[in-house]
């Protein structure tokens, strides 16, 4: 028998290549704005969290009314203005289709809104692996583990049979919290150092590394 029967990826920084875009959007959303750019570090740190939570953490003297056009000119860079390409991190669509062919079911837990995933999903094509997901402004925020825990219910899986992805320790922290296995991805967000804190089962490479997990 398989060691799990369902597997839920993060997005970006696990399946996409899309931190360095992440991070010039948000700089550049401050510096149109006329306010402090956070580092490149500290954006890392956030990346993973709804938008609101990444803005709490990065301008925690700021109030919430303020974030409204903050998120709205992030989206204004991300979608129009900024061409820093996002690609599918090599072996990626490989992994996806291995694992559908061997049978597992495969879901998306993602910081990223609804419309931003479905956008994504379309663009790469590789909607057709998941057969569910939940994004940040549809469940709370990682580490909380209700997306996990909704995936979980809809798709009458045990928690002992789903594993997590992820290139955060905000996705790691969700899994812990969510009382399932986890994996952890070296080339995202966050270093393998920080990854170790929550205790993954492993940490992997490259995309593909996970089939040996699975084996």
């Amino acid at each position: 028998m398989k060691p799990y029967e369902l597997v839920i990826f993060d997005w970006d920084g696990t399946l996409m290549d899309s931190i360095s875009k992440i991070v010039t959007c948000m700089q550049q959303m401050a510096q149109s704005l006329s306010i402090t750019a956070p580092s490149e570090l500290a954006i890392r740190d956030v990346i993973g969290l709804s938008m609101e939570e990444a803005l709490k953490t990065l301008y925690p003297t700021l109030p919430s009314v303020d974030f409204e056009p903050m998120i709205n000119s992030y989206k204004d860079h991300y979608l129009t203005l900024n061409t820093t390409p996002s690609p599918l991190f090599d072996g990626s669509e490989e992994l996806l289709s291995q694992l559908s062919a061997s049978h597992y079911r495969l879901a998306v837990a993602t910081g990223k809104g609804r419309n931003g995933l479905n956008r994504v999903l379309a663009e790469t094509g590789l909607g057709h692996h998941f057969e569910s997901s939940r994004c940040a402004d549809e469940s709370k925020s990682k580490p909380n583990p209700d997306m996990i825990h909704e995936l979980l219910d809809e798709l009458k899986v045990n928690p002992n049979r789903a594993l997590m992805v992820g290139d955060s320790l905000h996705d790691l922290n969700m899994a812990n919290n969510a009382g399932i296995d986890a994996v952890g991805v070296s080339y995202g967000a966050h270093s393998e150092s920080k990854l170790l804190l929550a205790k993954p089962k492993a940490i992997i490479h490259r995309p593909i590394e996970l089939l040996n997990i699975l084996a």
